[in-house]
């Protein structure tokens, strides 16, 4: 994957200045998307898989980071069982048909969230793409997979206090799925909905909200430069004061 240059970034509205480091997103709408065109979810589904490879590649080439897809939830669970199926045939399909690519452009895959609930094709399928990125100096990619914002929560107050008595922030950060990718600076839910669906709740305390009416399936570049050039415009204070004093 290339890296645009200042030049190339100002070309596209953007602040070269102000790229968030981490950007998360709420893949929301396939469904809703294929039922618009009379066509079954599943449909939906494998166009929503087809529009990972830009936004990924794009979210590199502007120098994001860390980018961290909620792929499938906790709550995905209570899809009808052939649903959950397909969707875990379109991530067998995925990995296999984009690990090379992936891979030769640097990215590093980690899965965040319980993957043992998954059939072990997925897993196996998932933990080959890790190991075979893991040193990969590039974008970092966290795929939220059966994740659940309370479970992790949970999962690192448990570490954390097994380690001191008194845990502080710091410690409670060290055992979240992405400490190495820092604080979301940038949500962004697809689809038309307004809420964060229990995803990445500590890791968004301080982040900026952007929500479109845009389907996944249709999320393209152009809709993400749209976020992107919302976000430079920001004025992220962090619950202090201007320079002058004003609020």
């Amino acid at each position: 994957m290339k890296k645009y240059s200042d030049r190339e970034l100002i070309a596209f509205g953007l602040d070269p200045k102000r790229i968030p480091k981490h950007v998360a997103i709420i893949m929301d709408g396939n469904g809703r998307w294929a039922t618009a065109k009379g066509l079954p979810r599943a449909a939906g589904h494998r166009a929503g898989v087809n529009a990972l490879k830009d936004i990924i590649r794009f979210t590199s080439d502007v120098g994001v980071e860390s980018l961290t897809l909620y792929a499938f939830s906790t709550e995905n669970r209570k899809r009808p069982k052939d649903e959950i199926g397909i969707l875990c045939g379109l991530l067998i399909e995925y990995f296999n048909r984009e690990i090379d690519e992936l891979h030769e452009n640097g990215v590093r895959i980690k899965s965040i969230g319980d993957l043992s609930w998954f059939p072990m094709a997925v897993q196996e399928t998932v933990r080959a793409a890790e190991k075979k990125t893991a040193d990969n100096p590039g974008l970092k990619l966290n795929i939220a997979l059966n994740y659940g914002g309370r479970a992790e929560l949970l999962r690192a107050m448990k570490l954390a206090f097994s380690e001191s008595a008194e845990p502080n922030e710091t410690a409670i950060s060290r055992f979240l799925y992405t400490a190495d990718s820092g604080d979301v600076d940038l949500l962004i839910r697809t689809g038309g909905e307004a809420r964060v669906s229990n995803f990445l709740l500590w890791q968004i305390a301080y982040a900026e909200l952007y929500f479109t009416d845009v389907k996944w399936p249709n999320f393209t570049r152009e809709e993400l430069i749209k976020a992107l050039r919302d976000f430079a415009g920001r004025d992220r204070r962090y619950g202090g004061l201007k320079p002058n004093g004003a609020k």
